[in-house]
């Protein structure tokens, strides 16, 4: 079954050096789906230390959607958006701009 269209949540605005969680979910997918995030419609990879967002400490779990930023700064400020995946297909969520 493909995936609905994920609920997202990202945070409106976030002081620099806090931490920020932004999350992702959908529960119609089956099998289970997996999350990718994207920022200003670039990937997001998984292991930050791989990231071309530079100095840019965060967690990304595909499995849950879940993305924590461990401390933002400016460069984080952008337009967030996530796909659901699995075999059947996949679906994206609305961006939503996150302001540091």
């Amino acid at each position: 079954v493909k995936p609905m269209t994920p609920r997202c949540s990202v945070p409106k605005a976030v002081p620099v050096g806090k931490s920020a969680s932004l999350h992702c979910h959908e529960n119609e997918g089956f099998p289970k789906s997996t999350y990718s995030w994207y920022r200003n419609s670039e990937p997001l990879s998984p292991d930050s230390k791989s990231s071309k967002l530079h100095n840019s400490s965060y967690t990304l779990n595909p499995a849950t959607g879940t993305l924590v930023f461990h401390a933002v700064h400016k460069g984080d400020t952008g337009r967030y958006s996530c796909i659901a995946t699995n075999d059947a297909g996949f679906a994206k969520c609305e961006e939503q701009e996150m302001e540091v």
